[in-house]
């Protein structure tokens, strides 16, 4: 398919994959042969087959299963990291301090060339 403002092709490898049906935990698969869709044509896409419904002691099961993946942090890791976010509100504070002393004191001076 050719591009309508530049006129060159477009990669036909991207339309299969723009028009594969997304499944879950699948890369899309590109055919062998591609395919190509005419200007104005549309493109129809595969109905995908209906969800398994899961059952609410299978979802339960199945957030325990994931609950028990979770990696909390050390005592450490959480004493060092709020260490460090008190370090950096405490760059940040004094930068725009600084900043904001320098522009008021920027907008007086020039203010004060009228007077």
């Amino acid at each position: 398919m050719e591009h309508p403002i530049w006129g060159g092709r477009i990669n036909c490898v991207e339309e299969q994959l723009m028009a594969k049906a997304k499944i879950p935990g699948k890369r899309p698969q590109v055919a062998s042969k591609p395919q190509v869709a005419v200007a104005g044509q549309t493109v129809a896409v595969e109905p995908s087959a209906p969800k398994k419904r899961t059952s609410i002691p299978q979802f339960f099961s199945q957030v325990r299963a994931e609950a028990r993946k979770i990696v909390w942090p050390t005592r450490k890791e959480t004493w060092i990291t709020s260490v460090m976010v008190f370090i950096m509100v405490t760059i940040a504070t004094l930068f725009f301090w600084i900043v904001d002393f320098v522009l008021a004191w920027a907008s007086q001076a020039v203010l004060g060339f009228g007077a």
